[in-house]
């Protein structure tokens, strides 16, 4: 979310009006506001405004000003969590600032990161957009942005992104570390900034299989080789990784003595993701199986038939945890039947399964 500071806003050149602006006002408004926005600068220690970013998330943010009704919107601004990154030089004299942030893609799905109050166009890669109100190009669209006003720093106005967790600058940055290893495949739960012996395990993982040295993670590339790691699905194992907005349940079924074991259920909530314990010998088969359930533990439908992801392989499963070895006559047994896919692994690596909606 945008963090909300308590500090008087942005005086005003002129009190806002309800009314319509006059001919000319429009076009005089929004060439200053082009003015202002092309103002905004990539790298400078000398900025007077500057982004930072206090969430778990690399996010891409976009800056919209408002100046005598008119709007206009720039970006997109990558900012690491834990850093703050300059946008704008000198006072930023506008009547409303405003922000829209997004988590990057390869996080899969995320509650938006900024309160929707107000609706202004965007564009893509490094864009400028005047009169934001409306979207002119097809390459254009609407998103929420949130208003925000600056807080005074040791180093200027910044403007603040947060999450409710309320982490600090190195604590956001742990915990962007702590969500990169366990989506690349690491246990490094919990999620929360706080320094502990399993992300210590696996930050030590990460680094020892990818011959790195120990003081690569407090390098400004680390979030970067993270990221590459998760794009790849380069992890050891299984890492099953939920990108809906439902509880998934999954289970597996592993071969053991010949014969195949079911195994569940781990719990995955929205926008997580979980490795299961699998067996450490080499060229063992592996099934999964997960389906989506409501609050009270109902697998949700979609178009009459059941949110879920598996495959052709029929085993036995039960709503309590389990471990079934036999799965001749499931429901002759009170058990159920539920088709399980087959996982592949890549060579050296793992496999990551995401869950999507259809």
């Amino acid at each position: 979310m945008i963090d909300p500071v308590d500090v008087p806003p942005p005086r005003r050149s002129a009190p806002p009006r309800a009314d319509p602006p006059r001919e000319g006002e429009g076009k005089a408004g929004i060439g200053a506001l082009i003015l202002i926005l092309f103002t905004l600068i990539s790298n400078s220690a000398h900025a007077d405004l500057q982004l930072c970013n206090r969430t778990s998330f690399v996010v891409e943010a976009a800056l919209g000003v408002e100046e005598k009704g008119a709007t206009a919107t720039r970006g997109w601004f990558r900012v690491d969590p834990g850093a703050c990154r300059s946008v704008l030089r000198g006072d930023p004299s506008a009547d409303r600032l405003l922000v829209h942030a997004r988590a990057l893609a390869l996080y899969g799905s995320v509650r938006p990161l900024n309160a929707a109050q107000v609706q202004l166009c965007v564009g893509e890669g490094d864009f400028l957009v005047a009169g934001a109100q409306r979207c002119k190009d097809a390459n254009q669209r609407l998103v929420p942005f949130a208003e925000v006003r600056p807080r005074a720093t040791p180093s200027g106005l910044a403007l603040q992104i947060a999450e409710p967790a309320d982490y600090g600058a190195e604590q956001a940055r742990l915990a962007a570390i702590q969500r990169l290893l366990v989506l690349a495949g690491y246990g490094a739960e919990p999620i929360d900034g706080v320094p502990g012996p399993r992300t210590d395990a696996a930050l030590a993982l990460f680094l020892r299989e990818r011959g790195l040295g120990s003081d690569t993670s407090a390098s400004a590339v680390f979030l970067d080789l993270l990221m590459d790691a998760v794009r790849e699905g380069s992890g050891p194992g299984l890492l099953w990784c939920n990108e809906t907005a439902h509880t998934v349940m999954a289970a597996l079924g592993v071969e053991e003595a010949g014969g195949l074991v079911a195994r569940g259920w781990w719990r995955v909530e929205p926008g997580a993701c979980v490795r299961p314990d699998l067996p450490r010998r080499g060229n063992v088969r592996v099934l999964s199986y997960a389906e989506a359930v409501d609050a009270a533990g109902a697998v949700i439908e979609r178009r009459g038939r059941p949110l879920a992801w598996g495959g052709t392989t029929q085993l036995c499963v039960r709503n309590s945890r389990f471990e079934i070895r036999d799965h001749a006559d499931c429901a002759a047994r009170g058990l159920t039947p539920q088709g399980f896919a087959a996982v592949e692994f890549a060579h050296r690596t793992g496999a990551t399964l995401r869950f999507r909606e259809p």
